[in-house]
């Protein structure tokens, strides 16, 4: 999985970057077939930094996740909450799907005849 940390409107040093990045890589015990992880943190407003995280996993899904707070570190564990009850909702839902073949059966509305 590839992780890239970008900023627009600033600069972030190196040592916030790798802490980022290793927030961001705890998304792949929720999901693993993740293939590329990125956050944008965007410093336009220093007093509210803005996080953006789009994730893309194997067979075209996408996940995007946003938040804003007045500190940098509190955006990204916000942004990095959401991704992951993301993730969450979406495995449950592929397992239920696996495990009940009911499920991807939905069975056509019957029409009474008139």
């Amino acid at each position: 999985m590839q992780i890239q940390v970008s900023t627009r409107h600033g600069h972030l040093s190196d040592a916030t970057q790798q802490r980022v990045a290793a927030k961001a890589e705890k998304l792949l015990r929720y999901f693993e077939r993740m293939t590329i992880v990125e956050v944008v943190v965007d410093l336009k407003d220093n007093n509210r930094p803005r996080v953006d995280i789009q994730a893309s996993a194997e067979h075209k899904h996408d996940f995007v996740a946003h938040d804003e707070s007045d500190e940098l570190m509190a955006a990204v564990d916000a942004a990095v909450q959401k991704m992951e009850q993301q993730l969450r909702k979406y495995k449950e839902r592929v397992q239920e799907r696996n495990r009940n073949p009911d499920a991807r059966r939905q069975a056509a509305p019957e029409i009474e005849p008139t």
